[in-house]
């Protein structure tokens, strides 16, 4: 069993983009019902106070919603404010003049879809990071697929898989120390295209 089925997820930590790597095959849920309070429309990246979450405001229609079908809302400028806040973030770190170019553009220009949102930038990830993989959205819902290594409701915390609290430099580690379980986008404004031999370790 050369697959993997995830959930979609707003720059996802080292953890989650460990399994992309790992397996031949990836697979993103697009049937499942949205739900809330997790890593599909959040992330964590790293402030001078510690962990800072950013969450992705979505339009709310009813309590059973399929993923593919939920849609971001725009009534809040969140776009400039999650750059804002990245930038602030990120500013003084190594690679962030390298590749914010590449993340710019989704603070610019409104996707109707989050998980259209969330499959671009995670292509861009993988480009920028040198990783060829063909991802594939699931056509069906299966509660317990059978061809498939199901981590759909895998946080990786405290796991064998959860390369997150590996450490690496940040700019505010000699400050508050090392800050685990961030956004990939926090190992990448550190360290580079080093993310990628963490990734496969």
């Amino acid at each position: 069993m050369n697959s993997v089925l995830l959930s979609t997820a707003y720059l996802p930590d080292l953890a989650y983009l460990s399994q992309v790597v790992r397996y031949d095959t990836v697979l993103i849920e697009n049937c499942e019902h949205y739900m809330k309070q997790t890593h599909r429309n959040r992330c964590d990246i790293l402030s001078s106070a510690g962990a800072l979450r950013l969450s992705i405001p979505l339009v709310q229609k009813s309590d059973k919603e399929i993923i593919s079908q939920k849609r971001i809302s725009y009534a809040e400028k969140w776009q400039h404010q999650h750059w804002r806040t990245i930038t602030t973030a990120y500013k003084n770190s190594p690679y962030f003049e390298f590749f914010e170019h590449e993340f710019k553009p989704f603070y610019e220009t409104e996707y109707e879809f989050l998980l259209q949102y969330n499959s671009e930038l995670l292509k861009t990830i993988l480009n920028i990071l040198r990783i060829k993989k063909e991802i594939t959205l699931t056509t069906e819902f299966e509660l317990i697929p059978s061809h498939t290594n199901d981590l759909r409701k895998t946080n990786f915390q405290n796991t064998e898989d959860d390369i997150s609290k590996v450490s690496y430099y940040q700019v505010f580690a000699d400050k508050i120390g090392f800050t685990p379980r961030l956004s990939c986008i926090d190992a990448l404004f550190h360290i580079g295209l080093e993310t990628k031999e963490l990734l496969t370790k």
